[in-house]
């Protein structure tokens, strides 16, 4: 079986190894097979989960959310993230804007057939909208159930220190 460690310092627990689809699902691999996969991570204890609304421009967290269809819920533990733009190409479809992370995570938790996801993670750093929306919006999600926790991906350890002022 595989070992569970917590996610940073949470109470979180996680596989130690995590499932990750970013090159394959909905692009790569057939649906079929990607399906399969996912079953024999399952199989061999694996419970976490790794995706991103921007891989394979939204057909990965589909793919993925089809796999786990019928699993319970409470036994699995699934992370995306938003930032990079799903779509076309809007001038609020990219970033870290409130109505971007909204939106984002509504079409996310739409592909994965689910209510919330456990971990919700911030793609890349925005530059261009101000911190104190993106954190605001960020705990708005919290607040809301939709993910359970929320993080970074690619960010400096002076970004994340902003992010926790």
């Amino acid at each position: 079986m595989v070992a569970y460690r917590h996610l940073g310092s949470s109470g979180l627990k996680i596989t130690e190894i995590t499932y990750g689809n970013w090159l394959t699902h909905g692009s790569q691999v057939e649906a079929d097979t990607a399906i399969e996969c996912v079953h024999t991570a399952l199989d061999l204890g694996i419970t976490s989960f790794d995706t991103a609304d921007v891989y394979a421009n939204g057909a990965a967290e589909e793919v993925l959310g089809r796999a786990l269809a019928g699993q319970r819920r409470e036994s699995l533990e699934i992370f995306t993230k938003v930032y990079w733009p799903v779509g076309p190409m809007g001038a609020n479809d990219v970033g870290l804007s409130r109505k971007h992370i909204m939106e984002g995570l509504n079409a996310s938790l739409r592909r994965l057939g689910t209510d919330y996801v456990d971990l919700y993670q911030a793609h890349r750093y925005d530059y261009e909208t101000p911190l104190e929306e993106t954190m605001a919006a960020f705990a708005d999600v919290l607040r809301s159930g939709k993910a359970l926790y929320i993080g970074v991906s690619e960010w400096t350890a002076d970004q994340i220190r902003a992010g926790q002022e």
